[in-house]
């Protein structure tokens, strides 16, 4: 329930904070990160948000939760569930916006 409240929560927030497409997404993911509190190497955070995209496209993790199941022990020690999903929101809105339906499912099962 806690879960899907938080992605009902991210889902709204990725759709209001999507930013335009710039020459540099990877500065633009790292700057939304930030925003959320989420620090660590711009290149290492690009790189596991191209991933967490991979793995929905692939369908290893075949939904919302799974995902950030993933990407939970890969942030920096001392991330929280909820910045997991803001994790997961912005790397869908600056990676792969045609997986935003997997952010929507989640929301509406909250």
């Amino acid at each position: 329930m806690k879960s899907t409240t938080l992605a009902a929560a991210v889902l709204g927030l990725a759709v209001t904070l999507a930013a335009p497409a710039h020459a540099d997404p990877d500065t633009d993911f790292a700057n939304q990160l930030h925003t959320y509190g989420i620090y660590g190497p711009r290149d290492y955070n690009a790189w596991l948000g191209k991933i967490v995209c991979e793995r929905l496209d692939k369908g290893v993790d075949g939904d919302a939760a799974k995902s950030v199941r993933f990407i939970t022990p890969n942030l920096q020690k001392g991330t929280n569930q909820a910045q997991a999903w803001q994790f997961l929101g912005a790397s869908v809105n600056t990676y792969c916006p045609d997986k935003r339906p997997v952010l929507e499912r989640a929301a509406q099962q909250s």
